[in-house]
């Protein structure tokens, strides 16, 4: 990772800065995985003035194959064209924000990251947050001033199946960020088959989340990474690729910028079983 913005520690935005809202590109990245149409109805219903919407299936992935997990990451320069689309280039001022405890907006951060962009401020507590601070949705839609989309080259920071296995071989401590009853095979709602990648932790991303439904602090952060933030190298997933973003967000709140999302996670790796 040689560009400059991918060792730039993660930032949140509190939902009463208004400054920085104003001055920033917003995306709203609000999404529900159990109906897919519900995030854009929520933005066209109310949304924070000025901001655009990206969709997780539309433009944070690539259609589904057989192999990949459920959510790939589009191809670089597909992402670079929505992002160009919106007038965001390497260098724009970006806060993201959703409703579903930064799920869907980390995904954002990562993508954005790991092509070397600036990595946008997540909206602390999102957009409910936002709301109780006082804040006055609109419907208006924002009109884009697109731009050139830049070179960006390749993901970074990231491994496919191939890549997890020669972590593991070298030493590499894998985190499994999905919830409990899914890391030990009690339930598993959505993939078809139960349990985790053999030698992975689990560190629930959820266990992230203050009481009041914004990020804890960094003494709560270290506390949910425990022994595990000081592995040498670290190789991170969930179900599909989008959680564990979040899980990736707070160690580079913690400084660890070089730990490495496994994409396509748990739903890739049941389609080789």
């Amino acid at each position: 990772m040689s560009d400059q913005h991918l060792s730039v520690q993660a930032r949140l935005v509190a939902a009463d800065d208004a400054a920085r809202l104003q001055r920033a590109t917003v995306v709203d990245c609000r999404f529900a995985l159990g109906d897919p149409d519900a995030g854009r109805a929520a933005y066209a219903a109310g949304h924070i003035p000025g901001a655009f919407y990206l969709d997780l299936e539309r433009d944070l992935s690539a259609p589904q194959a057989q192999h990949g997990g459920r959510h790939p990451l589009p191809t670089p320069e597909d992402f670079a064209a929505a992002l160009a689309a919106l007038g965001i280039h390497k260098g724009s001022e970006v806060i993201a924000y959703d409703d579903s405890k930064q799920a869907f907006a980390a995904r954002l951060w990562w993508m954005m990251r790991s092509l070397g962009y600036r990595p946008p401020r997540l909206l602390d507590g999102g957009y409910s947050a936002w709301l109780a601070a006082g804040g006055q949705p609109e419907t208006a839609l924002p009109i884009a001033d697109p731009c050139e989309a830049p070179d960006v080259g390749h993901w970074t920071g990231v491994c496919d199946i191939d890549g997890l296995r020669q972590a593991q071989a070298d030493g590499a401590l894998v985190v499994d960020s999905r919830e409990a009853a899914r890391y030990e095979g009690r339930e598993e709602p959505i993939d078809p088959v139960a349990g985790h990648i053999p030698g992975a932790v689990n560190r629930p991303w959820l266990n992230t989340v203050a009481d009041g439904g914004g990020q804890k602090g960094e003494e709560g952060l270290r506390e949910h990474w425990g022994d595990a933030l000081a592995a040498e190298d670290l190789v991170v997933y969930c179900g599909s690729g989008v959680t564990a973003c979040v899980n990736l967000f707070t160690l580079s709140r913690l400084g660890r910028n070089d730990a490495t999302l496994y994409a396509g996670s748990w739903s890739d790796w049941c389609s080789y079983l």
